[in-house]
């Protein structure tokens, strides 16, 4: 069966950071063959490189975008990540979307490389990026950085949008001020992206940047599946282990159940996610990650983009089963958003 185009289309794919490398051309290609809008390859240490696997991505495709979700603002020094962004920009114009973040912070700690201000870096990071980017010679000592006549050789012509992966009130206010889009974590429901929307708009407004589109990307955990009760219970574990990983944060308050995740790590220890699994209540799942049957699948999609997400980046969890997922999802799922876009 052929796909109709979907030129622009508001949902991308993510390739699972357990996908060998090896298999990076052969998934994006399917995707852009299905007409996503986009790809995004994640920089999960320590699995594959994220520059590395955009590269690969690029290279066996023609035209759809490519966003790297995210890159760690500590592990490569700013002047190094502009570099070589530089490099993919020239070529493959137009077609990389950046994601900066900090990075999960036990993999940080590993690597020693913890910073004395989160919200420094990523000011500094963005701000840099951006300035070699353009050409500029950047000379600063900032708080966590140092650039002293730093100077790309080979800039770009023009700048890719650069995207911050955050979360909390603060740091979307940074985002508004200083970047192009914001990558949101999986597990965000509509109430989290209408609050997301508003705080960002708070930065904008602090560096005078009203008015400018800022572009929300969110990943999304995805199950689909004729039988809507076997997708749901798929993702069960998979969602408990992100919420047992990080119980207390800006999305689960916003959501309501932060203090009761809390609860749950404390009592279940060393098996919190297991538990977590066993107790959290359907509506979770409802609410959290997109599962269920392609009609229901549909619907969950269309309400982020209702709530203020520019596009959903549906996440399969496992990974041998992303070209297929990819294909039921272009089949069956696809035509109902068109059909929606159409009406409206």
């Amino acid at each position: 069966m052929t796909t109709p185009s979907l030129s622009g289309s508001p949902l991308g794919l993510v390739v699972s950071s357990q996908a060998p490398p090896e298999r990076i051309p052969q998934i994006a290609a399917a995707v852009e063959r299905l007409d996503f809008g986009e790809l995004w390859l994640p920089e999960d240490y320590f699995f594959g490189g994220g520059v590395a696997s955009a590269m690969a991505a690029l290279a066996a495709t023609e035209r759809i975008p490519v966003g790297i979700g995210v890159v760690s603002a500590v592990a490569r020094h700013p002047a190094l990540l502009a570099m070589e962004l530089a490099t993919i920009e020239r070529l493959h114009p137009g077609r990389i979307r950046p994601g900066i973040g900090l990075g999960v912070p036990h993999w940080i700690g590993q690597m020693g490389l913890t910073p004395p201000s989160s919200l420094a870096t990523l000011r500094e990071t963005l701000i840099g990026v951006r300035a070699l980017l353009r050409g500029e010679t950047v000379t600063a000592e900032g708080r966590v950085f140092t650039f002293d006549e730093v100077k790309l050789t080979h800039p770009v012509e023009e700048v890719p949008p650069l995207y911050m992966g955050v979360l909390g009130p603060k740091m979307l206010q940074l985002a508004g001020e200083v970047a192009d889009g914001t990558v949101v974590s999986v597990l965000a429901g509509a109430a989290y992206l209408r609050w997301l929307r508003e705080r960002v708009a708070e930065g904008q407004a602090r560096a005078g940047r009203e008015g400018e589109h800022h572009r929300v990307a969110t990943f999304a955990l995805y199950g689909v599946d004729a039988d809507s009760r076997r997708a749901k219970q798929a993702l069960r574990e998979v969602a408990a282990f992100y919420l047992a990983a990080v119980p207390k944060s800006a999305l689960t308050d916003v959501y309501g159940v932060g203090e009761e995740l809390t609860d749950m790590v404390q009592r279940g220890g060393a098996d919190a996610a297991a538990l977590i699994a066993r107790e959290m209540p359907e509506q979770w799942v409802e609410d959290l990650v997109i599962a269920g049957d392609p009609d229901e699948c549909a619907a969950k999609i269309q309400a982020l983009l209702d709530a203020g997400s520019d596009s959903v980046l549906l996440f399969p969890t496992d990974h041998e089963q992303t070209e297929a997922v990819a294909q039921l999802t272009a089949r069956e799922v696809l035509p109902q958003l068109r059909q929606t876009a159409a009406s409206a």
